[in-house]
């Protein structure tokens, strides 16, 4: 039996900040212009050298080095559009980029998980990814489906069985940030092209978008920018994400880390736009910084949820959305420190007009999976949607009328101008929730139990019946092909 999927809930801010002033941008752009025409960025792919050299940057096919100079980078990624539409199986989950909501998905790419049933640590698998899309397909608060860990009891394919398994268990978009390799992206593209129905809907909604990294510092991966590639080439978006670590693959600085960062990505949307101009691509800045006592890589460090503001801000100066870091939280254990990490990244990031950002559900910088992280972090999720709304000062609101009423000590309690707006506020459904002993129950615990009642009773309408053939048909040839399976 099928249940039907919560309408999102996308953080609409009603004011806006700058992190950066003007002469700030300046500095950082002209700095990433620097670096891309003085030093320049490696790439090991002969294919995309040549994409390079033949639209005007200088390559250096030795030592495959490419140096792009500034008027070629402003010219070509003035091609790449402002807003597009993220589709998804279903219409009324669709993503519309248009500048004016912060969609938000899950972390991806964890290894390891918290077993639903027997809280026993152990390798994460392509079942914990379906049990994953629903429970995200239940929440509102996810707008897009990021395989939020690894199938690793598929290993050559993993990529291709997470997005099977995503689309077969939540009707929202599927962005893969495992897709790498032109084979790979040629299957997924396949898949994404079943759910879609044909080429035009394909290209006007795609269900299926891609985040590739880059390699730190200066440098891209042959294999992600090959499937790129292949992804642009099929009309459907790509995004390029640098995680610079600031005092071991950056400058021990935070300007510094930025323009490093920056430049990286920079570099391979222009790729992206020499290759196909106006196709639709999306900037990504998740630098850590690097623990002096340690050498960890740290995504919640006091001064590095900065990066993801300003990260938002280099995205929309380059003239395209932006894919910003959220939560992510370095803590081992859901609890205190699992929610004061994002305290201040998803605000800053709203504030500053980031149309899409990731970072849900998992710990051990991005490595671990609680399934009841997902539910937690949804409601500090809710907390700033619902703090970025502003105030209402309509004369309903402001209630002089009934102020009026009730006077100088009275009581609001029963006046009906209460029993009609209180029912309007919102309030968590974790925190201050009544036991039957009459305490309060734990958040952490609660939490649990709806991660539990959503498997029990949510399950999303699934693709038509011949679109579950076809997927598993190229899932199968997949297998033979790249994993040698039979």
């Amino acid at each position: 039996m099928t249940s039907e999927t919560p309408p999102l809930q996308p953080i609409k801010p009603a004011y806006h900040l700058n992190i950066l002033g003007d002469e700030q941008l300046t500095q950082l752009t002209t700095g990433t212009l620097r670096i891309l025409d003085e030093i320049g960025v490696h790439c090991p792919s002969e294919k995309v050298l040549r994409i390079y050299a033949e639209h005007g940057a200088r390559v250096d096919f030795e030592n495959q080095i490419v140096q792009i100079p500034p008027d070629i980078v402003k010219e070509v990624i003035s091609h790449a559009p402002r807003f597009y539409t993220m589709g998804a199986r279903s219409p009324a989950h669709d993503i519309v980029l248009d500048g004016t909501a912060l969609y938000c998905t899950t972390d991806g790419c964890g290894i390891e998980t918290i077993d639903f049933t027997t809280r026993v640590r152990r390798a994460s698998t392509k079942d914990d990814v379906s049990r994953m899309a629903r429970v995200v397909d239940y929440l509102p608060s996810i707008g897009f489906f990021w395989p939020i860990v690894s199938a690793q009891d598929f290993p050559e394919t993993a990529p291709l069985h997470e997005i099977e398994a995503a689309f077969n268990n939540t009707v929202k978009h599927i962005q893969s940030e495992t897709v790498t390799g032109e084979i790979t992206a040629r299957y997924a593209v396949e898949m994404a092209r079943v759910i879609a129905g044909d080429e035009i809907n394909l290209r006007a909604r795609p269900p299926l978008s891609l985040l590739a990294c880059c390699i730190a510092p200066l440098a891209q991966d042959k294999e992600s920018m090959e499937s790129a590639l292949v992804f642009a080439e099929a009309g459907l978006p790509v995004g390029f994400m640098s995680m610079v670590n600031t005092g071991s693959t950056a400058p021990a600085t935070l300007a510094g880390t930025v323009v490093t960062g920056d430049a990286e990505v920079v570099s391979a949307m222009v790729l992206i736009q020499m290759a196909f101009p106006g196709t639709a691509i999306f900037h990504s800045l998740m630098p850590g910084i690097m623990h002096p006592r340690t050498g960890a890589y740290l995504g919640t460090a006091w001064e590095g949820t900065l990066f993801y503001a300003i990260g938002s801000e280099l995205a929309h100066f380059w003239g395209v959305p932006t894919l910003a870091g959220l939560f992510g939280t370095d803590a081992q254990a859901p609890g205190w420190q699992s929610a004061g990490d994002p305290a201040s990244s998803l605000l800053l990031v709203a504030l500053t007009g980031a149309e899409t950002g990731s970072g849900l559900g998992l710990l051990e910088s991005c490595m671990l999976l609680y399934p009841e992280a997902v539910i937690l972090d949804s409601d500090i999720y809710h907390r700033v949607r619902i703090e970025v709304n502003g105030l209402d000062t309509n004369p309903e609101e402001l209630a002089l009328d009934v102020i009026k009423e009730v006077g100088p000590r009275g009581h609001f309690l029963k006046h009906r101008h209460t029993r009609d707006n209180i029912r309007r506020r919102v309030f968590s459904d974790l925190t201050a929730q009544p036991t039957p002993s009459g305490g309060i129950g734990d958040p952490i615990e609660i939490a649990q139990e709806k991660v539990n009642w959503i498997m029990e009773n949510h399950w999303p309408h699934p693709p038509e019946a011949e679109q579950q053939v076809e997927l598993a048909r190229i899932l199968k040839a997949a297998d033979k092909e790249i994993g040698g399976r039979q």
